[in-house]
């Protein structure tokens, strides 16, 4: 089990408050449309404890980032929301989904941090309870990174994740 040292920067964006008794693992997604295949290019990824423990304490945690790349991509003529959620999809079953909505479901979940509301898919919810969410930008590509402590596998291409 990996733990993080305090840091004088604040927590990433927090999607819904974390289960202290679950272990760390890190998930990623690029913002781009569904693909049907497990390893295509537009896909999904996901990363488990091991690479996450191979990237380093400064491979990712940065809530401004975040809150800033959400609230750019909010900043529209027609206001609009973004929904996360899981779909099953990949080697190991379950995959992140971004999508742009208009409003929140009957059940679904919104949080909000400096400002900025993020919308958590009703059926995605006990999938992605307690994660984390950041923004990541390297000098290949710029992605949504989550921190979900309830992945307890993810697939060889890491795409996919087990909760």
């Amino acid at each position: 089990m990996r733990r993080r040292l305090a840091t004088p920067t604040p927590p990433p964006f927090l999607l819904i408050a974390p289960n202290p008794q679950l272990h760390r693992t890190r998930a990623r997604t690029n913002p781009r449309p569904d693909s049907d295949t497990c390893c295509a290019p537009e896909s999904y990824t996901a990363q488990g404890e091991a690479e996450a423990r191979d990237e380093g304490e400064e491979g990712g945690v940065d809530s401004p980032k975040a809150v800033d790349r959400i609230r750019g991509l909010l900043d529209q003529p027609s206001p609009k929301l973004i929904r996360v959620g899981v779909r099953n999809k990949g080697c190991a079953g379950m995959s992140y989904h971004l999508e742009y909505v208009d409003k929140p479901d009957k059940f679904d979940e919104v949080v909000e941090q400096d400002g900025v509301k993020v919308v958590i898919d009703s059926k995605a919810l006990f999938s992605i309870i307690g994660s984390e969410m950041d923004w990541q930008e390297d000098a290949l590509q710029a992605r949504f990174v989550f921190n979900n402590p309830n992945i307890k596998d993810a697939c060889g291409c890491g795409e996919s994740f087990i909760v």
